[in-house]
């Protein structure tokens, strides 16, 4: 599980860096990992993305073409206490100076004692969440959500979070008090979404959507990104507008059930599955309205996105703020209901070009979020003395 060529001392001049993702999937975290590491300045560093699990992903082949180790540890999430004994393991292999945690559940705060046990002097959690999806065993995960936020947050160096929302749900209150946090908003590269109107006649001709008004919604199938309501309001969209199609991007554990709900409400011909994408800004381009009806979301970029790519956004109340960029993001609570939610997305139908400027404008462009990244860990504050810094490394 863990290659024997990413194990050993390795050169000691270089920065070693574990990155960590509970499960790898073709999802958010693992979107905004691979927009940094495929930009960032990686020279004078050995970097592993660590990870419980790991899926077939669109991500993995760029950073393993940046050089970025994969090691897996026992290849089942569930294992908390397996997952945890080769994590030690590992740190005591690979002795890295920093380790850069991408939570979405208080338990995996147990990583940073364990990172702090072993001496790794920067250890930063970086929260992308802001709840936990419905189960039959979600009240015993918020218990232990909760128990691991209340006593694990302080042995982080730095506490990063993609909104004000996800720090507060993923961080220590008193901690946050004492410390406060730093905003680090997923960035995105705004001129590979900036509109172009000559590719979105293409990419509309090839996806048979000539002369439809597209209701598009971009993320993993499943109970979060609520797109089981998305087909009631597309059901009532239609009575105003039977020349539309809905637009799905996206794969997950709901894909199924969302297939024979559209094929019960007789739906199923006007609704395109799509699957996963590494083009997503085309088919951004192809829709007139995005719909994002999340039950909730640590940020939402992919609402971002769609701004950037000049599209009118209608969401829920639980996107937070911070991705409301533009003037053209809507919020419609989900009790309105879904006739409500089929008005506001007929109402949306005006296309803005300067999107991807005002996005940048915002601190959402890559290049920022790199800088800011780099500086957050690689040049900590010098009076620090319990962060390593390049120049320490380098003589």
């Amino acid at each position: 599980r863990m290659p024997s060529e990413c194990a050993g001392e390795g050169n000691n001049s270089m920065i070693r860096v574990c990155l960590f993702c509970e499960t790898w999937i073709s999802g958010g975290i693992e979107s905004f990992l691979c927009n940094v590491w495929t930009r960032i300045d990686s020279s004078h560093m050995e970097v592993d993305m660590v990870t419980s699990q790991i899926g077939e992903s669109i991500f993995t082949k760029p950073l393993l073409e940046c050089g970025v180790h994969f090691l897996e540890l026992s290849g089942n999430r569930r294992n908390v206490l397996e997952n945890q004994r080769l994590f030690r393991k590992l740190i005591r292999e690979r002795h890295y100076d920093v380790f850069y945690l991408n939570a979405v559940h208080g338990l995996s705060l147990s990583l940073l004692r364990i990172a702090k046990q072993e001496s790794i002097p920067v250890r930063i959690a970086h929260s992308h969440n802001m709840s936990l999806r419905k189960s039959l065993t979600r009240p015993l995960k918020m218990k232990l959500h909760d128990s691991g936020k209340r006593k694990l947050t302080k042995d982080a160096t730095d506490l990063w979070a993609c909104s004000r929302a996800a720090a507060d749900f993923m961080f220590n209150r008193s901690v946050l008090q004492e410390r406060g946090f730093t905003f680090i908003p997923n960035g995105i590269d705004t001129e590979r979404f900036r509109f172009n109107p000559e590719k979105r006649v293409d990419v509309r001709k090839k996806l048979g959507l000539d002369g439809q008004f597209v209701i598009g919604n971009v993320g993993r199938l499943c109970d979060q990104k609520n797109q089981t309501f998305l087909l009631d309001v597309y059901l009532a969209f239609l009575n105003s507008r039977p020349d539309s199609r809905l637009l799905l991007v996206g794969d997950g554990e709901d894909r199924d059930v969302l297939a024979k709900k559209a094929e019960r409400l007789g739906i199923s011909d006007k609704v395109l599955f799509y699957g996963t994408s590494d083009h997503v800004e085309q088919l951004l381009w192809a829709m007139d309205v995005f719909a994002f009806p999340s039950r909730f979301e640590g940020l939402g970029i992919v609402a971002v996105e769609a701004q950037a790519a000049g599209l009118p956004v209608v969401c829920s109340e639980h996107i937070p703020p911070e991705a409301y960029v533009t003037e053209q993001i809507q919020m419609i609570p989900l009790s309105s209901g879904a006739s409500i939610w089929a008005d506001a997305l007929m109402a949306a139908v005006n296309r803005f070009p300067n999107g991807a400027d005002q996005v940048r404008s915002a601190g959402f462009g890559i290049e920022d979020v790199v800088r800011k990244i780099e500086t957050g860990y690689l040049k900590a504050d010098p009076k620090r003395k319990d962060v390593i810094r390049i120049e320490d490394r380098n003589g």
